[in-house]
This record gives C-alpha cells, sequence and structure tokens, in this order.
C-alpha cells in the first residue's frame, strides 16, 4: 500500500473520501522510515481545498486504533487516511474526524506483485528484462555496484576506528578476511584479530615464529598423530612457549572448512602465505598506495612459498609437487576486487582524495568479471557484464533484492509492476 502510494500506482483515474468528497494528490510526501505517520508532508486537494501534512497507510481502517493512533498526538497531523478497507472511521486524540480514502490496485499489479514474490525459479523476472530500457539497466547496475563498494567501505572504516587510524591494522583484517575465498572468510577475520600485528611484529624476524603464532591461534596445531613430523614438532613448540608468554588463546580448529576445496585454496597454505606477509614487517597498505598499475599490484600478489609449504598443501603426508604460485590469477582477481578496490576507496574518502577513490572505481572496470552461478544466472537472462564492477553489482542485485524478494526496491521490478497498475 505504501508503495503504490509512493509511486501514484493506484487504479483509479479519479477517487473520493469514503464521505464522496473528491480527492486529487499533489504530492503524496516523502516516505517516513522511522515512527510516526507513513509520509510526511503531503499535498492532498480534498473537494476543491488544499491540505498540506501528513498522510497515514493502513490495509483496514481499524489498524488506526488497533496500533493506538487514536490515542497518539503524533497522528494529530494526519490530513488523509488510505486505507484498502474501510470498515471503521478513525479520529484525532481531539476527537476530530479524519478524511478517509480506499486506495483500489489493479488486479494485474497484485497477481504480477504476488508472481515476483512468491515464484520458486531464481530470477521470476528473467523474461523481463531484456524488454527493460537500456538506460534503466546501466543507471541501476551502477548504482547497485556502488552499493555493494560502499557496504565493504564502511566495514574498513569502521577497522580504522577500532585501530586508531592505523591503516596496515585495516589492511591485515581486511586481507587476511579476503583469504578465506568466502568459505572461511569468518575464520579468518576471527584469526587476524586474535593475533595482532603488534604481536606478530615482535617476531617478524622469525618466520618460524610468525607462522608458530598463525597456525597456534588458529587451533591448528593440537593433532597429536602429527608429533613425529619435524615441522610440526618445532611449530607446537614455539607455539607453546610464546602462548605461555603472552597468554593466548587459540581459535577453535573445527571452525576451519576444507571440504570441496581445492588443495591449492587449502586454509593451511592460506595462513602459510599470510605469514609471508608479515615477515619483516607487515606493510601491505604502503606497497598498495605505492603501487602505479594493475600490472604492480599482480606482482604484488605473486607469491612463491617456500620451506615446508613449497611442497605441502597440508601438515600430513609426504612432500608432493605442488602448484608454484601461492596465488592462482583468478585468486588475485578476487583479491584486488575485494580487498585492494575497498581499501583505496576508504582511504581516498578519509583522506579526501578523489584520485584515490578513481583508482579504485577504474581498478573494478579493468578487471574482468567474477565467473560464479550468480553472474551466469543474469546474463543467462540478458544482462551483459563486461567487468568486475558490473559482477560486483550483480552479486548484490541477487542478495540485497532477489534473495529477500525486493522486488518493490528494484528498478527492474518496479518497471515490471508499473507497467502491471496501469493495465486495463
Amino acid at each position: 500500500m505504501q508503495y503504490v502510494w509512493q509511486h501514484r500506482l493506484w487504479e483509479a483515474a479519479e477517487m473520493h473520501t469514503v464521505d464522496g468528497r473528491r480527492v486529487r494528490v499533489i504530492d503524496p510526501g516523502r516516505l517516513n522510515t522511522d515512527a510516526g505517520p507513513d509520509f510526511f508532508n503531503a499535498k492532498v486537494e480534498i473537494d476543491g481545498k488544499m491540505w498540506a501534512g501528513n498522510v497515514e497507510i493502513h490495509v483496514r481502517a481499524t489498524d488506526w486504533a488497533r496500533h493506538g493512533h487514536n490515542t497518539d498526538p503524533a497522528y494529530d497531523s494526519v490530513i488523509l487516511h488510505v486505507v484498502e478497507r474501510d470498515d471503521a472511521p478513525v479520529h484525532r486524540t481531539t476527537g476530530e474526524l479524519i478524511p478517509q480514502m480506499e486506495m483500489r490496485v489493479s488486479a494485474g499489479f497484485n497477481q504480477s506483485y504476488a508472481s515476483l514474490v512468491g515464484a520458486k525459479s531464481d530470477l521470476p523476472c528473467s523474461r523481463f528484462i531484456p524488454t527493460v530500457p537500456q538506460l534503466t539497466i546501466t543507471e541501476w547496475i551502477e548504482r547497485l555496484a556502488f552499493e555493494r563498494l560502499h557496504s565493504k567501505v564502511d566495514r574498513l572504516l569502521s577497522l580504522y576506528d577500532t585501530f586508531c587510524g592505523s591503516w596496515e591494522d585495516v589492511c591485515y583484517v581486511a586481507f587476511a578476511r579476503n583469504l578465506g575465498f568466502g568459505i572461511n572468510n569468518d575464520a579468518f577475520e576471527m584469526l587476524a584479530r586474535r593475533t595482532p600485528l603488534r604481536l606478530l611484529h615482535k617476531h617478524s624476524d622469525s618466520l618460524l615464529q610468525v607462522e608458530a603464532l598463525l597456525f597456534g591461534q588458529a587451533g591448528m596445531l593440537a593433532d597429536d598423530s602429527l608429533a613425529d613430523n619435524p615441522y610440526y614438532k618445532s611449530l607446537r613448540r614455539e607455539y607453546a612457549f610464546l602462548a605461555n608468554k603472552f597468554e593466548l588463546r587459540p581459535m577453535n580448529g573445527s571452525m576451519w572448512k576444507a571440504f570441496r576445496i581445492r588443495p591449492q585454496n587449502f586454509p593451511y597454505r592460506r595462513i602459510a602465505l599470510l605469514a609471508h606477509y608479515i615477515e619483516g614487517g607487515f606493510g601491505l597498505m604502503t606497497r598498495l598506495l605505492e603501487c602505479e598499475s594493475e600490472k604492480q599490484l599482480r606482482e604484488l600478489f605473486t607469491v612463491h612459498l617456500t620451506g615446508f609449504w613449497a611442497s605441502h598443501y597440508t601438515f600430513g603426508g609426504t612432500p608432493s609437487e605442488v602448484e608454484r604460485s601461492a596465488l592462482s590469477n583468478s585468486s588475485i582477481d578476487i583479491l584486488l576486487i575485494n580487498t585492494v578496490a575497498p581499501l583505496y576507496y576508504a582511504y581516498g574518502e578519509k583522506t579526501d582524495s578523489f584520485a584515490t577513490t578513481d583508482r579504485a572505481v577504474a581498478l573494478l572496470e579493468s578487471l574482468r568479471p567474477e565467473r560464479n552461478s550468480v553472474v551466469a544466472t543474469f546474463t543467462a537472462a540478458g544482462l551483459r557484464c563486461p567487468d568486475a564492477l558490473t559482477s560486483q553489482a550483480l552479486i548484490q542485485l541477487r542478495r540485497e533484492y532477489c534473495e529477500p524478494r525486493k522486488c518493490l526496491y528494484c528498478k527492474i521490478g518496479h518497471r515490471l509492476l508499473s507497467i502491471a497498475a496501469r493495465e486495463p
């Protein structure tokens, strides 16, 4: 009902109050998302007389009293009560009668809305998408891309406050989180928060100690069946000493997931990679800002693990031939999309550097689109996805609008429903 009123999608060309007075809506007002009447500052002409004030929307008129509005002075400013069903008169706290109007919605609108939000298919509007004007699609994709980017930036700026303005700490937690590549994101972030940079920097001159701290805090050094493994034994010894010295508490090792993950992406290898960037002092944010091209960024993430992890995917088993690069090209793409671009944008916002925020957007526009089921679903429906900025927009559309069935707030859904509302 609010949506229909806000977008003027009512069925009748001419409307009247329940007592027969003609109603003409000049301005439906501004939707209120907080407490109080549904729409502020509306302008409505009733029987030739102009009224300015607030509008309240209900399905049934009896909802007015059921919600307690008849005793709430905040609703005395209501100039029109809009309902689907007139089953009772409504009054202000003074006892004065409030004009009331039944608003009719077309059957086509109701049917289209029900078919969208009640459909079992992943994308119930897929057949309608090719009919949407390209300008509408372009504007919507751009807005979605920035919605998703800003949600990541807000998270980074919250970390910035948590770490009292230390960009290296922000980068450390963000980088660690995204090494989880979706399935282990939360576990990696917990590991980073439990193993702060200030602690790791005290031992950054020893890769073994950095690895011992990270694997120990990850809860991965509790397997007694590996006690005869020399490397594992060294890690356990180092961690036992450091945990006692700094009163450390490890995570629950069961948080880590390896099911249906390629060996190259096992969390052990990713933790070893994180240790590589901490050895000698973590300065990834500084290095990111110094990069002047996508090629330099890729070189920064092109790493070959050494020592034990040069020939192992897990702690167990015998040495074997493993992939030389710790990160594949597609994994580097994901880090550039989810870590580097948001860091650039957050840093640019905090330092008032438009060049840096523009750099973040340009990076996303230069990267290949992500290849996943979400992007595949939309491209099959006719939406083009030429770059990572667009694939991020499609992921935002799927997660924040399609899955919760917020079709009313989607520009594609809105266009479909607007057409349905005006069909005879």
